[in-house]
């Protein structure tokens, strides 16, 4: 069982995520990872010594090429994890971006981005990423 909670703040340490609902010419960008089959919204973990906008930011780069965008915090989430009686809660932060320019090539892991005006039929995080979404929509970022 997984279930996502948001709020308005958690302790920085705490953040361990971020996740970047973007959007380019009025389409949501999406990435396919190289070693999977499904879609996803860009984002990763966080570094040692690193804020999670400078988190935000890189991961957004690394995934999708963006190389000029508009950036801003949505809230913080949380997923909480449920499996053979061990329950985790992993905290990250939601952010929603416009990429205004992108690089010509992505040098990650991830094969390609799409632009899409609906969402993917196939997610890699079907649980979490649409709730995210949700989320930014009815809180009025997207």
């Amino acid at each position: 069982m997984t279930e996502v909670k948001f709020y308005e703040s958690v302790e920085d340490e705490k953040l361990q995520f971020a996740v970047i609902i973007s959007k380019s010419q009025d389409k949501y960008v999406f990435c396919k990872h190289k070693d999977r089959d499904t879609w996803e919204v860009p984002g990763g973990h966080r570094e040692p010594g690193e804020n999670i906008l400078e988190t935000a930011k890189r991961e957004l780069y690394e995934e999708t090429g963006a190389l000029e965008f508009d950036i801003e915090p949505v809230c913080a989430y949380s997923v909480l994890v449920s499996d053979n009686f061990e329950h985790r809660e992993n905290f990250g932060m939601l952010f929603v971006a416009h990429i205004k320019v992108f690089e010509k090539e992505l040098h990650s892991e991830i094969e390609k981005t799409a632009l899409m005006e609906d969402w993917p039929k196939r997610w890699t995080y079907p649980e979490i990423q649409p709730e995210l979404i949700k989320e930014a929509k009815k809180r009025g970022y997207l």
